[in-house]
Order: structure tokens, then sequence, then C-alpha cells
């Protein structure tokens, strides 16, 4: 797994000091991390994986360094991935965190399938 150690670190510093049920897991060449039992954020090489609301989509993938996420060659709306060069600053990284987290609240969880 190749990612970006300091910024999963940042990421992980932001995300506690709002929310203690999270989880993180070894996903999708990255690490991921699950709040309140859903995916939030990732870390990716190096840029950060960010689950925002979908109708938030068309505004945010316009502002440096965003870009859609394309994991599986198909565009996802309401994920996108942030470049590290748009990441330096604390301010930058809570924008984008916070997005993430704003949306982490409404959005259902995902079925879990039954084994």
């Amino acid at each position: 797994m190749a990612y970006n150690e300091n910024l999963a670190d940042r990421t992980r510093e932001i995300i506690a000091l709002t929310h203690d049920r999270v989880e993180e897991k070894k996903m999708f060449g990255g690490l991921c991390f699950m709040v309140n039992d859903k995916m939030c954020l990732g870390v990716m090489n190096d840029r950060l994986m960010v689950r925002l609301n979908p109708d938030r989509y068309d505004e945010v993938i316009e502002l440096d360094g965003c870009r859609p996420m394309d994991f599986t060659g198909k565009t996802m709306k309401g994920y996108v991935y942030v470049e590290m060069e748009s990441l330096a600053s604390h301010k930058q990284l809570q924008y984008w965190a916070d997005l993430a987290l704003e949306y982490n609240q409404v959005v259902k969880p995902s079925v879990k399938k039954k084994k």
C-alpha cells in the first residue's frame, strides 16, 4: 500500500478532533477513513480522496488541484481526488475534510452484505 503517511496523519488528526467512531481500512491502494461506518476520506498515493455531497460536485471540481475520481475508469460523482499541492496548509486540508465530514452526517450507510 503506497500512500503518503504525512497526509494520512494530518487527515487523522482533523477527523479525531470531532469524531470518535473512526475506522481505518486499507483499500483502493491506500488508506480509507470510515466515519460512523461510512466511507468519508482516503489517502491514495499523494492525493486525498473526498466523498462529498454530489450536489456540490460541479462547484468543487473547478477548484485548484481537484479532479474527478475515476478509480474504476468511470467518473464517480460525489467523489473527488485532491492533489497534494492543494493540501499544503492546514486550512486547505480542513476545507476538504469539512466537506466530507458534513456529507457524512447526512448520507446513509451502505447496506452490508450478509455472509
